[in-house]
């Protein structure tokens, strides 16, 4: 039987271990490296907060070009649905005219947070703009912007862990878990 948690009112059990996890971050670091080794500026990332910090801490720590970090947060879920209004609570107050722009999303569902950051960063000039994010959710998805850098792809599970909450609870959890039926 798989481990099993409670988090308020849900059980969850795991999805996908944490080995499997850092396999697919090294698999999207090797790829970002063959991106952006060479460029002539360090390459930014822009951090989703709150999901997506163990992912960027991952993620940076296995890639082999300088970089710069940036934060930004937005919100469009209340507990396990999104409401498909965008709030940004935190933006870029620097210039990022001419630079590399790697958006690092924890997941990536219908899109709106990521169209709506997409947008935002092109406003501002940048010399490119790729998303980055380490689950995806492609039948969910309603936008034509590419998720040029995907660890995983998942179906419709509702997901916890590595980042990822339910009300705020599970971001510690070193293993992606899944809710389950019973």
């Amino acid at each position: 039987m798989k481990q099993r948690i409670t988090l308020n009112d849900r059980t969850f059990e795991v999805m996908i271990p944490a080995e499997k996890i850092d396999a697919a971050v090294d698999a999207v670091a090797q790829r970002l490296d063959c991106d952006y080794a060479a460029c002539e500026k360090a390459p930014i990332f822009v951090s989703v907060l709150s999901g997506s910090f163990m992912f960027l801490a991952d993620l940076t720590r296995k890639v082999h070009f300088d970089n710069e970090i940036a934060f930004v947060k937005i919100s469009s879920y209340e507990g396990t649905c999104s409401t498909g209004e965008i709030k940004q609570h935190l933006g870029i107050d620097f210039d990022i005219t001419g630079r590399d722009i790697i958006i690092v999303e924890d997941i990536v569902e219908t899109g709106h947070s990521i169209n709506h950051m997409v947008n935002y960063l092109r406003e501002k000039n940048p010399r490119s703009v790729a998303v980055c994010t380490l689950m995806f959710k492609p039948e969910k998805y309603l936008y034509k912007e590419p998720i040029k850098y995907c660890a995983m792809e998942i179906g419709n599970e509702f997901i916890v862990g590595y980042g990822m909450d339910y009300d705020q609870l599970g971001r510690n959890l070193k293993d992606i878990y899944v809710v389950t039926n019973d």
